[in-house]
């Protein structure tokens, strides 16, 4: 898997309040939630890159050589 980007963002607190609410609404962390929003106008604006990678799933990252039966068992 690619490393992902660190950046600093600066927010009006409303805003971040704004987020984090609608995030959880998705069942998103903020970080996630304003991946999501950058992609969509990215994607509206014509200039999403054809290498970018996909959005990470929610939940934990799965072990390495974990099957699909081990999760049906659970």
């Amino acid at each position: 898997m690619a490393t992902r980007k660190q950046i600093l963002l600066r927010l009006d607190p409303a805003v971040h309040d704004a987020l984090q609410r609608w995030a959880a609404d998705d069942l998103r962390s903020v970080n996630a939630q304003i991946e999501v929003l950058l992609r969509k106008e990215l994607k509206a604006a014509g200039r999403f890159p054809s290498q970018a990678g996909p959005l990470a799933r929610p939940g934990r990252p799965r072990k390495e050589g974990a099957t699909q039966e081990a999760d049906e068992t659970l």
